[in-house]
């Protein structure tokens, strides 16, 4: 049998992503959102955008989150032309198990059913969920400031209909104490039935009594210490991970093929909760750091750095891509920081983006400005440590299998 410490920490790196989306839902219940309706959010996130961890300036979002045990829900999704649009369907452990939009239906919208593990429906168009809690949400392409009122049309269209269902919870968020945590970590369990392929590690867990109804009073003191370290030792190594690990080439970490859609890979499952949470799977949008040079995933920010690309270098995306400039909390999550420009991502659509003589294209990041010729590529940062994150939107194989590297991002040359 597993020991209480060891089944501690792997109990709660498990049963992390289930609490950052309770989390999350009850963060948009305390704004007023209403189960079952989709919330429009109606501007591009900036640094006043809190609610969820490394945000996108992008896209339009819309979100919603289900409890399919009141019953099915019905989703229009609206036409969206060359406009890339997707709505991603994740169950309570955070996988994306259904993608709606560009890639996968194509440009013209339609009517989903969406249904819950149990029950009885057939048909073309019915997406079951593999379990009653969904988080839906939907990305909705802005491409530049003069097109956010048109993209808000498209955005008007996409709309949830299904019976009135009471929120779930409160549950405890991550930072709770131990017995907390746990308790509400089992309810969340409950309503969401792990999947059979994951009976090993619920065995492994068992000594925690997670799914026989949760009490911490049986636990004595010297337990409630084993149990206490190695919640500490699940804490460590979430904060080590993230959307494409540690592992760093050329400059840039990138993603595994399992982000999105995890299978038994708890704890980039539960890493990518912290950091990175509802990233989409590769095949939709691929997600890269970089690595400063001397080896640290932060950089600083009062230093001038330069992503240079040369001129047959560019991403080979279908859809686009994007910088994103992200200053980092204590505990490992991420969010744009206040700059002169209002500027919190640069990529191939920003205004004004210059390309040099010979077709290679620079941008250059910190603090200071790099100067008036070269202030249209600037990505401002804060005077302090921040991480870097590519976005590449339907990515094309080359990218997809490694045969495409991104060039790593090296000190700015007076």
């Amino acid at each position: 049998m597993t020991d209480l410490r060891t089944a501690a920490r792997e109990a709660w790196i498990y049963t992390l992503p289930l609490v950052e989306v309770a989390t999350t839902r009850q963060r948009g219940q305390a704004l007023g959102h209403h189960m079952g309706v989709f919330t429009h959010v109606r501007h591009l996130a900036n640094h006043k955008h809190r609610a969820v961890t490394t945000p996108n300036n992008d896209t339009l979002y819309s979100t919603a989150q289900v409890d399919l045990a009141a019953g099915p829900v019905t989703i229009t999704l609206p036409p969206a032309g060359e406009r890339y649009l997707s709505l991603a369907l994740m169950d309570a452990y955070t996988n994306n198990f259904a993608i709606l939009g560009t890639r996968t239906t194509g440009p013209d919208g339609g009517t989903f059913r969406l249904v819950g593990p149990a029950e009885a429906a057939e048909g073309w168009n019915v997406i079951r969920a593999p379990t009653n809690h969904v988080w839906a949400l939907a990305r909705i392409l802005v491409d530049g400031p003069h097109d956010l009122e048109a993209a808000r049309e498209v955005q008007a269209g996409l709309s949830m209909q299904g019976p009135p269902c009471a929120a779930p919870g409160p549950y405890p968020p991550r930072q709770a104490p131990w017995p907390e945590y746990f308790a509400g970590a089992a309810a969340l369990l409950a309503a969401n039935p792990p999947p059979v392929t994951d009976l090993a590690i619920l065995r492994r867990i068992a000594p925690l009594g997670l799914l026989d109804g949760f009490d911490a009073g049986r636990f004595g003191e010297s337990e409630a210490v084993e149990i206490e370290a190695g919640v500490a030792e699940a804490r460590k190594a979430v904060r080590k991970g993230g959307l494409g690990g540690m592992d760093f080439i050329e400059g840039w970490s990138y993603p595994s093929a399992r982000l999105g859609d995890f299978d038994q890979d708890y704890l980039y499952r539960a890493a990518v909760a912290l950091s990175g949470l509802a990233a989409l799977p590769p095949a939709e949008a691929m997600y890269m750091r970089a690595q400063a040079p001397d080896g640290r995933s932060l950089f600083d920010g009062t230093k001038a750095w330069r992503l240079h690309f040369p001129a047959s270098g560019h991403l080979p995306v279908d859809a686009f891509w994007s910088l994103s400039l992200y200053e980092a909390t204590e505990d490992g999550q991420f969010f744009f920081a206040d700059n002169p420009l209002d500027r919190y991502a640069i990529g191939d659509r920003t205004p004004g983006l210059k390309a040099n003589e010979d077709g290679s294209l620079d941008i250059w990041i910190g603090h200071d400005t790099p100067g008036a010729e070269r202030e249209s590529n600037w990505l401002p940062a804060p005077a302090a440590p921040f991480a870097l994150f590519m976005r590449a939107y339907l990515p094309r194989t080359e990218l997809l299998d490694g045969g495409y590297r991104l060039p790593p991002v090296g000190a700015a040359e007076g």
